[in-house]
């Protein structure tokens, strides 16, 4: 059987992810049911707004599959939003918004700023040989990192790509770059 990389589809921008698995060649899933979830191989989280996410999430009863899929060692990856899902503590979340506590990373959304301080930048990446030019909206901010996560890149000393055992994440929008390096890097540590 085919591994099968899903996509969660509830909101943000999950086709753009689509698009480039496409383009690489893997088997894909939008994932917008738990049933769909049980299907996936590995899950990438995209960008979008973190709040209503978390609020669909719970709404379409899909929180405790996924920490479940999560806490038996799925592969995911998390672009923007995802971080901020996927990190253990959002210093400014809101109280009914989940953090899913995957990756040791303490964040602040849009801690770069509002629509309108959204930037572009090229960025060193651990193990790439050229910048990887990253495209940051509303981009959440690491606080804090733990001892066990892989700082991989960072802006003006802020991480931005992290990892931490199957979990890697990104404060930027890697889907929107025209280079699939990272979503190249996820699919070959998630055993493709």
């Amino acid at each position: 059987m085919t591994p099968t990389v899903g996509v969660l589809a509830l909101q943000g921008a999950f086709a753009a992810h689509v698009r480039i698995l496409d383009w690489l060649g893997v088997a894909t899933v939008e994932v917008r049911t738990a049933a769909q979830l049980e299907r996936v191989d590995a899950l990438i989280l995209p960008g979008g707004e973190s709040t209503t996410m978390s609020m669909l999430l719970e709404r379409g009863e899909l929180i405790e599959p996924l920490r479940s899929k999560l806490s038996g060692g799925l592969p995911v990856l998390g672009t923007c939003a995802g971080l901020i899902l996927l990190s253990s503590k959002i210093l400014d979340g809101r109280s009914d918004q989940h953090a899913l506590g995957v990756i040791d990373l303490e964040v602040r959304r849009n801690g770069y700023g509002t629509q309108l301080d959204s930037f572009e930048t090229d960025i060193d990446v651990a193990g790439f040989d050229d910048p990887f030019h990253a495209v940051f909206i509303r981009a959440p901010v690491v606080e804090r990192a733990g001892e066990q996560v892989e700082i991989l890149a960072k802006v003006d000393d802020n991480p931005v790509l992290c990892r931490q055992g199957q979990v890697m994440v990104a404060a930027f929008h890697p889907e929107l770059s025209g280079d699939d390096r990272i979503h190249r890097r996820f699919v070959d540590s998630a055993g493709y």
